[in-house]
């Protein structure tokens, strides 16, 4: 294991260890963004935006991206919980070029491609998912119900990952860009790298694609998310709610 910190700010975890009989390469780049770090009026935000990522770039078209990881006999996702959100990429080993270049790229050319079409059609994919998800499954609102009772108003736990629906409508385009400048920067991100590689290919790669990004200034704290004191009362909330029987209209 190595580890070092790179001009941008941005740390490089790179694996030593070679496996010849295994050729692959894993590729994950973790932000200090999740749904902790949202405001008041924009929960919702750092899950969409995990969704925006995969819409193109400047020099990626949309769903390129994933073409191009999948052309190349790999495969990725991403996820986003109330501390973090991260992005990761399997590929055979002569494929992490591509992988980071990939990686790179959306973190720093993004916001010139992304267009009103794009949050409008992503932000239906978001609602439709809370909605089977939450809304539209047995028990699914608890979730969505237990958070506001644990955590008191103004806690950064609060609200659910997914997000309400009145923020996610109400989300603009120019408050997405000015999301992704404010968190998407190489010094409040993790790039983490294992597998049939070297420490010295993964840094020399890492300072090519993403030594040129700068860093951002005013990167905001993260909100107190300490723990909140038991009250030593119980806490119960009696929810009723008219559920069709199955088959009915």
């Amino acid at each position: 294991m190595a580890d070092r910190d790179h001009p941008p700010g941005q740390r490089a975890p790179g694996g030593r260890q070679r496996g010849p009989q295994r050729p692959v390469v894993a590729v994950n780049l973790w932000y200090d963004v999740g749904s902790r770090h949202e405001p008041d009026g924009q929960t919702g935000f750092a899950h969409l935006f995990e969704h925006l990522m995969f819409e193109g770039s400047v020099n990626v078209a949309k769903t390129e991206h994933m073409k191009l990881i999948q052309g190349a006999g790999g495969s990725l996702n991403a996820s986003t919980n109330p501390d973090r959100t991260n992005y990761f990429d399997t590929v055979p080993a002569e494929h992490l070029a591509l992988a980071m270049w990939l990686e790179a790229d959306r973190m720093g050319g993004l916001v010139p491609a992304l267009t009103q079409e794009t949050l409008d059609n992503q932000r239906e994919v978001v609602k439709n998912e809370r909605r089977q998800r939450y809304e539209n499954v047995p028990y699914g609102d608890a979730w969505l119900r237990l958070l506001p009772l644990l955590y008191p108003p103004g806690h950064p736990y609060h609200h659910p990952t997914i997000g309400s629906m009145d923020d996610l409508n109400a989300a603009d385009l120019a408050t997405f860009q000015a999301f992704h400048t404010t968190h998407y920067a190489p010094n409040n991100a993790v790039l983490t790298v294992v597998g049939d590689t070297s420490a010295d290919e993964v840094f020399s790669l890492a300072e090519r694609y993403f030594g040129a990004l700068a860093a951002r200034r005013d990167i905001p704290a993260a909100p107190d998310g300490r723990q909140v004191p038991a009250t030593g009362t119980p806490v119960r909330e009696t929810v009723r709610a008219a559920v069709p029987a199955p088959g009915s209209t």
